[in-house]
């Protein structure tokens, strides 16, 4: 197991300063040249600022300059001052959840991008992400990862590969074909469970991993005998199955599958689990992990749950509620192109989130029966890479508030927002491609902010229960919830979808806690703190805070929130038993009723530094022992680079060779064994 940390830190000022250039410039990501999508959507851009010499990234969906106009006030427009009246014990609040955790919102990474964005092997890890982890478990105790998606379907173990390369993929595959149905084949070593492990052992991360369906005539379960040895208690389950009713549609089955046949398959798997030796724990499956096509019911009408409950630890769905696959996939039979700013709107309102969670309520009554958890496995904005200027807006991250809470009131126990390359524009956080990749130059997304105030909504405690308070008079643009913690009222969470004109737009909550109307005496506190999520605009890209601080704008974050925490103080009238809370248009307040609520929230600081900067160069001679703390050429699946079958590509962005030399030496984050 690794130990400790070394920073190698080695002088620049001898490094000869050369530069180079090219007319034109393409783009190779992990599955070769990349077909640049993010302004096909039909929406007009408008430039949010670029700098010339790196314009070709917008085209790029982590990296679009595509803003969308916010949707005009409600008409009619809701009430802007409303009362809220809540109790402060538990026991007299009816319809609250079951506890939830504060780790409720987790990660989906795509099993593909593990090298891009988590680090390059066990020895070399990200250190933005890093901080970006560290800055949820600070606040919720812990982090829950997935590394899986399409692309764990065809994953192969294999003991090494060329280049200590950690993940590679089938390069025989056509990668132009625009048929979402090919998957490539995926090889892996143990090195990347490895990664795992050393990530778990700086950040309290625990992960989720999946079994290869492919094939089931030939299992292969060495994730699960691996993992089980490497990762310990760090692995929560082994997803079964990534949502097969699919299946067919991609060309992975025949068109005749059905629930039955999964049905079947599962139970092979869940045999191969029992009788292997090596798997210590066989009940920690995951499934059925449908997104649609088949309902959950369809399921549970073949006898799954009374054949494989003891099987399983977590039933599990994915969800999106939109797709954007005619944009993605022109010729893939999905109809016309929709608008993201006709979709727009469909995001600003709390109907979103109860009309995608309205299919899953039985099942979350049935989870709660047989004892299991239930989680949203994997969803975001939209499928097909999200919308540009939607999925990357201040709105996604009030829509991804709302939904997480929703969800949590609905007695899901977790959900992971998806994490892909940059070809997609709702990532929580976007490695920069490796020509570009200083540490300072990630991206984070809006619904990352979403995150840190759903775990400092839910807390530490893993006590915490969720109440939908059908806020002003139900109305779809103010919502709001409690949050009860021990027993006891500890926050108030309230969004405003509203986008601000002429002045109008924000609102005042009249809280009341306690008093006649609930039974209690009077309980409104003197005074209450509270933590703004802002924006200027539902449809702003970068100026985004979380209690005033931010992680920056488009290749600006290095994990770390800047700024100064700000957390206002709202004296109370406890004559009057309220408590006046003003929530700007747009944005979201998180009201901490005690000290003890917010003390049980806020994080301690725990950065890793970012004196760590890697660039991958093929074109020089690195020593491999400054090779092997680098992000450097991983073997057939580069980081997306600007030369075929690189991963570096400096050269042909002007970036001097001095800084590109010194990116590599100047400091690795070095896990020592």
């Amino acid at each position: 197991m690794f130990r400790f940390l070394a920073v190698c830190l080695l002088p620049v000022s001898s490094l000869t300063s050369l530069s180079y250039a090219l007319p034109s410039v393409t783009v190779y990501g992990p599955t070769g040249a990349e077909r640049p999508s993010g302004a096909s959507s039909g929406a007009e851009p408008s430039q949010t600022g670029s700098d010339p010499g790196t314009s070709w990234l917008n085209a790029y969906n982590a990296y679009n300059d595509v803003q969308l106009q916010p949707p005009p006030l409600p008409s009619p427009m809701p009430a802007t001052t409303f009362p809220i009246t809540v109790p402060s014990q538990a026991q007299n609040m009816p319809g609250l959840s079951i506890p939830q955790r504060g780790d409720f919102w987790g990660f989906s990474i795509e099993m593909s991008v593990v090298e891009q964005v988590m680090g390059k092997n066990g020895s070399f890890i990200q250190v933005s992400f890093l901080n970006l982890l560290a800055a949820v478990a600070e606040r919720a105790g812990s982090v829950r990862i997935r590394v899986g998606g399409n692309t764990q379907e065809t994953a192969t173990l294999v003991d090494n590969l060329p280049n200590d390369a950690i993940i590679e993929k089938d390069k025989t595959v056509d990668t132009a074909v625009t048929n979402t149905a090919q998957t490539p084949t995926l090889l892996y070593t143990p090195e990347l469970l490895y990664l795992l492990s050393n990530v778990s052992a700086l950040v309290n991360a625990k992960w989720y991993l999946g079994i290869p369906m492919n094939d089931t005539s030939h299992l292969r379960l060495q994730i699960a005998e691996a993992a089980d040895a490497i990762l310990g208690d760090n692995v929560l389950g082994y997803q079964v199955g990534n949502e097969p009713d699919l299946y067919a549609n991609h060309g992975h089955r025949p068109p005749t599958y059905d629930e039955t046949d999964y049905f079947n398959e599962f139970g092979v798997v869940v045999n191969a689990v029992q009788q292997d030796s090596k798997i210590k724990n066989k009940n920690k499956l995951i499934a059925p992990s449908v997104q649609g096509q088949w309902t959950p019911e369809d399921v549970w009408d073949t006898g799954f749950l009374d054949s494989y409950g003891s099987s399983l630890d977590v039933i599990a769905m994915e969800h999106y509620p939109e797709q954007n696959c005619a944009a993605e996939f022109p010729n893939g039979g999905f109809g016309p192109i929709q608008d993201p700013q006709t979709v727009f709107p469909q995001y600003l309102t709390h109907t979103s989130g109860q009309t995608i969670v309205k299919p899953y309520l039985n099942t979350a009554s049935i989870a709660q029966q047989l004892g299991k958890e239930f989680m949203m496995f994997e969803t975001n904005t939209a499928s097909c890479g999200g919308f540009p200027g939607v999925s990357d807006s201040f709105g996604s991250a009030l829509w991804a508030v709302d939904y997480g809470l929703q969800m949590a009131y609905s007695n899901f126990t977790g959900a992971l927002l998806h994490v892909g390359g940059q070809n997609v524009s709702y990532n929580p956080f976007t490695p920069p491609p490796t020509n570009l990749s200083l540490f300072d130059q990630w991206t984070v997304g809006p619904v990352f902010y979403s995150t840190l105030f759903m775990a400092e909504a839910l807390g530490t405690t893993n006590s915490s229960r969720v109440v939908d308070l059908f806020a002003n008079d139900g109305n779809e643009f103010t919502p709001a919830y409690a949050i009860y913690e021990e027993h006891a009222l500890a926050r108030i969470a309230l969004i405003n979808y509203m986008n601000a004109q002429d002045g109008l737009g924000s609102y005042t909550v009249s809280l009341s806690i306690g008093g006649v109307q609930t039974g209690e005496p009077n309980d409104t506190p003197a005074q209450v703190k509270v933590k703004y999520l802002l924006a200027p605009s539902v449809s702003e890209k970068d100026q985004i805070t979380w209690a005033n601080q931010t992680f920056g704008g488009r290749f600006q974050a290095d994990g770390r929130l800047s700024g100064t925490e700000l957390v206002q103080t709202i004296t109370c009238n406890q004559g009057a038993n309220t408590c006046q809370i003003p929530v700007p248009a747009p944005g979201a307040a998180l009201v901490f009723l005690s000290n003890d609520a917010q003390s049980s929230t806020d994080p301690a600081t725990m950065t890793f530094s970012t004196t760590a900067v890697t660039k991958a160069i093929e074109t020089l001679a690195i020593p491999s022992s400054a090779l092997a703390t680098s992000n450097g050429h991983s073997g057939k699946v580069p980081l997306s680079g600007t030369s075929k079958g690189s991963s570096g590509g400096a050269a042909a962005l002007g970036v001097p060779l001095s800084l590109t030399i010194a990116s590599v030496l100047m400091g690795a984050l070095l896990l020592v064994r």
